[in-house]
């Protein structure tokens, strides 16, 4: 079972503002690999993150087909992080994107003035300590 703690939200909702933001790797079903920083990335529900996705790439297209994600946290300054594996699921309209685009920090909102973005939630498959050790399994 999935149930991100209450420091891992913490330390997730408020990495681009801690100078520490997540690192999102994609693939695609065929084994692309695709790389970036995503500051946008937050805890949604207790088995899942959103970010905001302004970019129209391979991480897209990575997720729209299938593909798989994993996501890292690390906080130098607090000796934490985690890795989070999983599957995305794109929001291009309706309630739940404009909701996830409503929490998401204003930095990376103001990189997005026209708010022509994507809303991506990650439902979770697992969750390491950044030594490989299983913490959170499905």
């Amino acid at each position: 079972m999935i149930e991100l703690t209450e420091e891992m939200q913490s330390l997730m909702d408020n990495a681009l503002l801690n100078g520490t933001p997540c690192v999102l790797t994609t693939s695609s079903l065929n084994g692309d690999l695709t790389i970036g920083f995503r500051g946008s990335m937050m805890v949604w529900q207790s088995d899942c993150l959103a970010y905001w996705e302004r970019g129209k790439g391979q991480s897209l297209d990575h997720l729209e087909n299938g593909g798989n994600a994993a996501v890292i946290l690390r906080n130098p300054e607090l000796r934490k992080g985690w890795k989070f594996f999983g599957k995305g699921t794109v929001l291009r309209d309706g309630p739940v994107r404009e909701a996830i685009m409503g929490k998401v920090v204003k930095p990376e909102m103001d990189r997005d003035p026209e708010q022509e973005g994507f809303a991506v939630i990650l439902t979770l498959d697992r969750v390491e300590d950044l030594g490989g050790k299983p913490l959170m399994a499905r």
